[in-house]
């Protein structure tokens, strides 16, 4: 039986998936992903592979918080102070 950082790892290398897509495929909730998603980044440097995260963006203004390092989102905007962002994907590459 994996764990569910083992099986978060299996995914990701498979395709690019968002937080709640892992969190239905494993079956917790969203907010157990982001913190499970900290430590995977951890394991997967140890093998030499990289955690890839494209960024939270905002659909209203199109603000890309690019230099952001937690993987919970945002509350809103910075700019237009919008909370209509984009969800992050994350992939596991080489």
């Amino acid at each position: 039986m994996q764990t569910y950082r083992q099986r978060i790892i299996e995914l990701l290398s498979e395709k690019e998936m968002t937080a709640r897509d892992l969190s239905r495929a494993l079956g917790i909730r969203e907010k157990e992903v982001y913190r499970h998603l900290e430590h995977v980044e951890k394991s997967v440097a140890r093998t030499g592979r990289k955690l890839v995260v494209k960024s939270f963006q905002c659909l209203s203004c199109g603000y890309s918080f690019r230099d952001r390092t937690r993987y919970t989102p945002p509350g809103r905007c910075p700019r237009c102070k919008s909370s209509y962002l984009e969800k992050p994907f994350y992939r596991i590459s080489a």
